[in-house]
């Protein structure tokens, strides 16, 4: 089921996630859902709190990448196969050179900024079947990862960038905020004014 994705502005964006047990309700086709939604609104990568569930759980699918001409051989094999389901994750730690990367966001859509992130991280986690994994991640994967942690740490992308930067894309992020943005797939705005 494709779900509305929360936009900038709601307040379970800010919320950190609480841990989940494998007797979560209906935690299979949530996942299946998220999928669905992710897929539909062409993302790489989507965490519980942007369809409105303050919980510790995203998903990644980095196969988009897998097309990208600008990447190695190597690179493109790997991140068009990274699919993962990430459960009570916790970042172990982040290391190696920070890179900058363009980002966006499902739930800030139309807003792209250069954000900044170690290039290697290791982080445990627990799969779609309760299965527990400590994993080294690197490079668009790793940071593809660290975005979606972020949102279940209540952090958004646009925290990471220049306060100069963030003043002059805030009439952009108040427009989200109010539902004045247009989009090709479902979305749940907090300032919406019921008419």
């Amino acid at each position: 089921m494709i779900l509305p994705i929360i936009a900038y502005g709601d307040p379970v964006l800010r919320k950190v996630g609480v841990e989940i047990d494998k007797d979560y309700p209906n935690l299979t086709e949530l996942i299946e859902s998220m999928k669905e939604t992710m897929i539909n609104a062409r993302g790489v990568g989507l965490a519980a709190p942007q369809i409105n569930k303050a919980i510790r759980l995203f998903i990644v699918d980095t196969s988009p990448f897998g097309e990208d001409e600008d990447l190695s051989d190597k690179e493109r094999e790997y991140l068009g196969s990274f699919k993962k389901t990430f459960i009570n994750a916790k970042m172990l730690s982040e290391e190696g050179d920070e890179w900058a990367f363009n980002e966006g966001c499902l739930s800030i859509p139309n807003i792209t900024e250069d954000v900044f992130r170690q290039e290697k991280i290791t982080v445990e986690y627990f799969d779609e079947n309760f299965e527990k994994h400590i994993e080294v991640i690197e490079g668009m994967a790793a940071r593809v990862v660290q975005h979606e942690y972020d949102h279940i740490e209540g952090i958004l992308f646009i925290d990471k960038i220049a306060s100069l930067t963030k003043r002059l894309i805030k009439k952009k992020l108040e427009n989200i905020s109010k539902g004045l943005v247009s989009t090709d797939y479902k979305m749940k705005f907090p300032l919406l004014k019921k008419r």
